[in-house]
């Protein structure tokens, strides 16, 4: 009976001994998985938010103007990978009237660009940093526009024409037939001899 209960005492020391053994294993282990793990998973954490060359890039935003012969002119933000023909889309895409031969689409867009796109018939070339066709030097060109053809929007890009005035032509237009010469431009009220002379060499009536 004695021998009994020593053999039962030893078997009690024995299984403690194995549990605190196995604990101890599985605490060790525990440990080292983690100090493996927490920085195998940040590091792929910092690499998935970590933003390429490339994003950062494509973030900034740029702000570009078009005018002419589209049917929404206004100013449109853009990236600096888009191009002249994606930013024409954006503001409705050109009019009826507008002459494609004579701008690049393909160029890309630049902040502060004016994206210009002109009537069919307009002659000469285009104020200066208006779009163009890529065979002009620069790619850019600098031009007329026809008063006789040019809507609203386009005399405002002339100096010293805003809203009224350019109302004030078309109104002209459509009361009196086409300009016959520049120089009947002086007819409209509020364009005397001064505005002229800084028109003059902007403007045609072919």
């Amino acid at each position: 009976m004695y021998e009994h209960k020593i053999y039962l005492i030893i078997a009690v020391i024995i299984a403690f001994g194995t549990v605190y053994y196995l604990l101890e294993e599985r605490k060790t282990s525990s440990e080292i998985n983690v100090e493996e793990i927490v920085p195998a998973v940040i590091n792929e954490v910092e690499e998935v938010t970590q933003p390429t060359e490339n994003q950062i890039k494509s973030a900034e935003r740029l702000i570009v103007d078009v005018k002419g012969q589209v049917k929404m002119p206004g100013v449109y933000s853009a990236s600096q990978d888009e191009r002249v023909i994606d930013v024409v889309q954006r503001a409705g895409g050109v009019t009826e009237y507008a002459d494609e031969n004579k701008v690049n689409f393909a160029e890309r867009v630049q902040d502060a660009m004016v994206i210009y796109i002109p009537a069919k018939g307009e002659e000469g070339i285009m104020p200066e940093g208006m779009t163009s066709n890529p065979s002009d030097t620069g790619g850019t060109k600098q031009g007329k526009i026809n008063i006789n053809k040019a809507d609203e929007m386009e005399l405002q890009n002339l100096p010293g024409i805003g809203p009224s005035k350019a109302a004030a032509i078309r109104e002209y237009r459509d009361t009196n037939g086409l300009f016959k010469s520049i120089e009947d431009l002086k007819n409209i009220s509020g364009i005397g001899d001064k505005t002229f002379d800084k028109l003059k060499d902007l403007i045609t009536v072919q």
